[in-house]
Order: C-alpha cells, then structure tokens, then sequence
C-alpha cells in the first residue's frame, strides 16, 4: 500500500522504488519506442527499468536483514541502499544519470528526512548529475532534473513533503513538454527526452510514495508514440556503448574522465567512496577498458554494438530454444528433459531480470522463447526480453501466468518450424489453458468465494478465490468442477512434493467418472507453497 505519511521515512523510500519499478515496468515500452538521443537504440525505458530494479533489489534487502518483523531500518540505511543498488545494477547513459540523482539525493536525505530535507535533496541531485556529465545537454534529463529541483524550492517554507513532492513532479511535467524546442533530434522526431519521460516517471512515484495518491497525469502531454525510422532521426556517433563498475580513487578517475572525454562521448561517470560506474560511447572499445585498468580495478564490464548482432564465442549458437521459470525442482527436471533452459523461482523470490538474461545467455540460441509462468513477472520478463534482444538474440515473449500454461506451451513447441509459427502455436496452447492452484490460507481474511479462515483451503482459479474448503481432496474436486464445466479435453495436475499420490489416483477417478473423453496427465514437483496445480485445456 502507498506510503501516507508525509515524510521520507524507510518504508516510504521502499514503497517509491517499489512504485517506481511498477510505473516504469508499464511505461518501459513506451519510454523505449522514443528514444532518439544520444543513440536512437530503443533501449532508455528497460536501462531505467533495469536500474530501479536493482536499486529495489537493494532496499528489500534491508528490510529482510530485520527478521523480527519488529522493526524496519532507518531511512539513512533504506536511501544509502537505493542509491547503492541503482550504482551497481545502472544501465546505459540514462540509468547512469539516475543512478547518480539518486546517489544525490540520498547524500541529503541520511542525515533528514523532512520536507526541507527533499528539496535540498533534489537540489543536490540535479547539481550531481549534471557534475557527472562530461558535456552537459539542454534538452535532455538533466534539464527535467534542474526544473524538479527549482519547483521544490520555490514551495513554501511550511509546505509539507508530499506538497514539495508534487511540485517536483510538476515541475519535471513541464520541463519535459519543452524539451522537443531545446534539442533538435528530438524536435525532429516530434517526442520528448525518453530519459526526461523515465525521471518524471520516477518522481510520479515519489508523489505517490508520500501520499497515497498518484499523480493525475503520469507523463507529458507530447504523443509518446513509436517513432518510424529511428535512425534516420538519430545522429551519427561512435559505435560501442561501454560501461563498466571501477574501484579507484577520486584522482585517478579525475584522470579517467580525461582520458575517455578523448576517445568518445556520453561520458557519464558516478559513484564516490571507492567505487565508481562507468559510461561513454566509443569508436575503441578495448581501450575504453584499458582506460579503466590503468584507474584501478574494472569488472561487470558490458560492451554493446550498436546496431550490430552480439557474437556468441566460442561456439555455434543452436537456432532456438525456450527459457522457462519453475516453481519446483519437479518441474525444473520436467522442462529440461523437454529441451528448455530453466529458472528456478525460489518460495516468496522471483527471479530478477538478470536471471532471465542471464538464461537466455545460457540457452545459446539466435532464437529464444521466453516464459515468465506468472503474472507478476510480466514486466521483469519483458525488460529482460529487451535487454536479449539489444544483445543480438530474436526472443519472443509469451505471457504465461502459470506453470500449467508453461507445460502446455513447451508441449507443442517445434524447432523445426519457422519461429512465428512456433510462436504463434505455442501462444495459442497457453492461451487455452486455464489454471489453477491450491493454497492454504494463512489467516481470516475477505475473499471473492466468501470469508476463509486461518487453514481453509483455497481454491483459485486464474488467479482468483473460487472455492473455500476445508481439505485439499473436496477442494480440488469442486475447482475441477468449476473448471469443466465450461468444457476442456486434457486436465494437468501439478502435485506438490509433500502431497500423497492418493490425491492424483482420486482426482483422475473423478474426472474420469464425469466428464467423458477428458485425459489426465500428472506431474510432481509444484511449489511448496501450493499442494496442487491445475490447468485445463
């Protein structure tokens, strides 16, 4: 739930890059398709995506270090986090930026969390980012960063966190309209700064952290639509986009600085204390990294060619392959002897996007279907997906929301075919599947079936409470119920590890006895969290 207090507080820093990741996970593609400046490679929604995810990343894990429940951290510990996730997970010239605003504005905020507190925070951030820009551009999020920090100020002295929030916001909105008339490509291609759109984004969320309330409009009025021909719009430039993180001391990046303004452009640098993230766009990318071994020690080194296919070493990529999420080991074991590269996700955990990149990397492919088998990662898949995809790798996602339409689709995929059709087969086989799951309630509660208590077991099917019951054998019968009577042809029962095998015996008798030329197929290995998995196709 959005933060209420008017005050920067820890929870309300976790509940603005919780909000943060949401809104720029519904906006990503969006921010993408106008991305002209400084390359017009498609990429600033999923490079900030992919930041605030790791600065979240960060922050969560704080509040997991206060086991008792008890107590939550600190602000100085929530803000020092974020800004420390977002330094170490930025992407690209955009999430470098803020990565650095971030880092700013937690440098005001560890020491108070109060309104006067966030402007000068803001103020701080502005001034930072643009410090860290080699050649600083009008136009671009620096000038929407700028403009948030003057409306701040300009509130009143007694003005309240969420009134200094709003005007931060709004002022961000209107900087961001003018941005087409200060940078020619942009006012060539007709939209806004992408990276501009992704930090008014940003401070939507910050609104609402504070709050309660979301902002009426969450971006500028400029149609934020898909630019054709994103090259002609773009301007010429080098051809590698390096970035890496550096341990160094402040002199020898001070030197760092000069020597890569020499080689290329878009230099970003950020960080301080030791460690330091590293951005420019070069013609020589191996020496972009010597650059950085004569500063001190670079790693997480990412070097990506514009335009170009990334080139797999070492050995032929296959033609395609299928990368899928599981719930269970019992399902991991499944998919692999079907073929598929697997993601494990953990009880309570769902794998980040680098997880899922990090599998596509593994499946070695030119051609990869992705599926995400839950709703909640269906922002994750698709940044990761983008992030594939500039590395060279044709990925099509396919929105699963459950293991079952996983299982279906992985039924009917054939590397044989051409890959739209394998595409479009295994969409339609997921599409027919319905799902549903088994889970036991933790406590009384309101459902859509009614009131549950602490033990009832819960039927949901697509995603909802359909039936409340008191075990898992009569509740698993009338959820088949529900779902048959609407027609299918092939049940699929996922059981889960600590669930005896008299249950599938049971329930493939009962599909068996009342509904004719309906097959049943078993599997064991669900989550532990849920006793029984079902899709009907």
């Amino acid at each position: 739930m959005p933060q209420t207090a008017d005050d920067m507080d820890a929870v309300a820093v976790r509940t603005w890059c919780s909000l943060a990741l949401e809104a720029l996970g519904r906006e990503r593609e969006a921010i993408d398709a106008i991305n002209v400046y400084p390359v017009a490679d498609g990429d600033t929604g999923t490079n900030l995506y992919l930041t605030v995810e790791s600065a979240t990343q960060a922050v969560e894990a704080v509040f997991a270090a206060h086991e008792t429940g008890t107590t939550v951290p600190v602000a100085a510990d929530a803000v020092r986090a974020m800004a420390h996730g977002a330094l170490i997970g930025a992407r690209g010239n955009s999430g470098t930026i803020l990565a650095q605003l971030l880092r700013g504005m937690a440098g005001v905020l560890a020491d108070g969390h109060d309104a006067d507190h966030l402007r000068r925070a803001l103020t701080r951030a502005a001034a930072a980012a643009r410090q860290a820009v080699a050649h600083p551009v009008e136009g671009t999020v620096l000038t929407v960063a700028t403009a948030a920090a003057a409306a701040a100020g300009r509130t009143a002295d007694d003005a309240g966190t969420a009134a200094v929030a709003q005007a931060a916001y709004e002022g961000a909105r209107t900087a961001l309209e003018a941005t087409p008339g200060q940078l020619a490509v942009l006012g060539r291609a007709g939209v806004v700064d992408a990276g501009g759109r992704g930090l008014v984004t940003v401070l939507g969320a910050l609104v609402e952290a504070v709050s309660g309330r979301a902002p009426e409009h969450t971006y500028a009025a400029v149609p934020a639509t898909v630019v054709p021909a994103l090259q002609d719009c773009a301007e010429g430039g080098p051809a590698f986009e390096v970035i890496y993180l550096l341990e160094a001391t402040d002199g020898a990046v001070d030197r760092l600085r000069t020597r890569l303004d020499g080689l290329g452009d878009s230099l970003v640098v950020v960080g301080g204390d030791g460690l330091w993230n590293v951005h420019v766009h070069v013609d020589d990318a191996g020496a972009a990294v010597e650059a950085g071994v004569e500063a001190g020690r670079p790693y997480r080194i990412r070097i990506t060619h514009f335009g170009a296919d990334r080139v797999h070493p070492h050995t032929e990529p296959v033609q395609r392959a299928v990368v899928v999420v599981v719930p269970g080991d019992g399902l991991r074991g499944l998919c692999k002897e079907a073929g598929a590269t697997t993601v494990l996700a953990r009880p309570g955990e769902l794998p980040a996007s680098g997880e899922l990149v990090d599998a596509i990397r593994r499946a070695h492919a030119r051609e990869v279907v992705l599926l995400p088998n839950d709703a909640e990662l269906r922002h994750t898949a698709a940044a990761a997906a983008e992030q594939a995809r500039a590395e060279g790798v044709r990925v099509a996602l396919i929105p699963t929301r459950a293991a079952v339409q996983g299982i279906a689709a992985l039924a009917v995929h054939e590397p044989d075919r051409s890959f739209d059709e394998d595409v479009v087969a295994m969409t339609a086989a997921a599409g027919a599947t319905r799902y549903a799951e088994l889970a036991v309630a933790e406590r009384q509660s309101w459902t859509m079936a009614g009131i549950c208590q602490a033990g009832d077991i819960l039927g949901l099917i697509d995603g909802d409470v359909a039936v409340i019951g008191e075990d898992v054998p009569e509740t698993a019968r009338n959820v088949l119920d529900r779902m048959l009577a609407a027609g299918g042809e092939l049940v699929t029962l996922v059981l889960g590890d600590d669930v005896p095998d008299t249950l599938a015996d049971e329930l493939e008798e009962h599909v068996r006895e009342g509904y004719l030329a309906v097959d049943t197929v078993v599997y064991r290995g669900g989550p532990p969290c849920a006793p029984l998995l079902i899709g009907v196709e």
